[in-house]
C-alpha cells in the first residue's frame, strides 16, 4: 500500500522539517510514503474564506484519483488512540487499498467539495494545532502505527 500525505503550504520551521524527515526516513521500512506540498495561495486578501477554500479544493482534488481512499485530518473527525489508529491502517491494508491519502487543509479548513470526496475524517486531538505542527504529529503517529502493527518496541502501553 502506498500512503500519500497532502498538505496545503510548505513546512517552514527547520525543527519541524527535521522531525518530519526523521520519521519519513523511518517509515521507508514499512510503506511507500509520498508527500505532496501544495503551494499556499497568493494574493488572498481580495478572497473570502470560502473562495480560498474553493481554490485550495481545486488544487487538492487534482492530486487524487477516484480509487484513492481519502482521509481528511479534521478537528471534527474520529478520535482514535494510537492502537486504534494502527488497527485502522491495518484494515486499510487488509482491504487492499492501493493508495491511502491523508490531507491537511489550509488555514480555514476544507471546502465542501473535499468533504464530499473524503472517505473518512480523522482528528489528531480536540485541541487546535498549527498546520505546521500537525504534519509532524501525523507523520510520527503513522510511524507509531506501523511499529505497533509489527510488534516493535517503539510504542509503550
Amino acid at each position: 500500500m502506498k500512503i500519500t500525505f497532502i498538505t496545503v503550504g510548505k513546512t517552514e520551521d527547520a525543527y519541524l522539517k527535521e522531525g518530519i524527515d526523521k520519521y519519513v526516513k523511518r517509515l521507508k521500512h514499512y510503506t511507500k510514503l509520498v508527500i505532496i506540498e501544495i503551494d499556499e495561495l497568493k494574493n488572498t486578501k481580495a478572497l473570502t474564506r470560502e473562495q480560498q477554500k474553493a481554490k485550495e479544493a481545486e488544487l487538492i482534488l487534482k492530486r487524487i484519483i477516484p480509487t484513492d481512499n481519502v482521509i481528511l485530518l479534521d478537528e471534527k473527525g474520529m478520535e482514535l488512540s494510537s492502537q486504534q489508529f494502527a488497527s485502522f491502517i491495518d484494515k486499510k491494508i487488509l482491504g487492499s487499498i492501493a493508495n491511502l491519502v491523508f490531507i491537511v487543509g489550509g488555514p480555514y479548513g476544507f471546502d465542501a467539495a473535499v468533504y464530499q470526496r473524503a472517505n473518512d475524517k480523522l482528528s489528531l486531538s480536540t485541541m487546535t494545532f498549527s498546520h505546521q505542527m500537525v504534519r509532524l504529529f501525523f507523520i510520527e503517529q503513522l510511524y507509531r502505527a506501523f511499529t505497533i502493527l509489527k510488534g516493535e518496541p517503539y510504542h509503550h502501553e
